[in-house]
């Protein structure tokens, strides 16, 4: 999931803006030196399970549905998963993951 945010920025960027050169030149080598074993992608189980994450968030919110927020959701569950951190400023949202899905290994800013 986190690939695809960064790669993202590589269809997003208008190729006319002078600096999207600079900025495709150093995400791409800074998607190169990211180590093989550190790739990798998210089960079936996980959709479903991220799918229902992001529906509780939804329901205990009030805010509308988002495939933003399914990602998020996506994103915090592959990390729990794998055992890594996961900093973000998205508060709204990662903080009721964490509190649905305790100890996880959130850090907010």
């Amino acid at each position: 999931m986190a690939l695809a945010e960064m790669t993202h920025l590589m269809g997003a960027l208008d190729p006319a803006d002078k600096r999207t050169a600079s900025v495709l030149k150093t995400l791409g080598r800074t998607i190169d030196d990211i180590p093989e074993h550190r790739l990798s992608a998210p089960s079936s189980r996980m959709f479903g399970e991220a799918g229902m994450l992001a529906g509780m968030v939804t329901r205990l919110s009030g805010q509308p549905h988002s495939i933003a927020l399914l990602n998020d959701a996506l994103l915090f569950l592959q990390a729990a998963a794998t055992g890594c951190d996961l900093l973000t400023g998205n508060r709204r949202d990662f903080d009721f993951f964490d509190q649905i899905i305790p100890g996880t290994g959130v850090i907010l800013y």
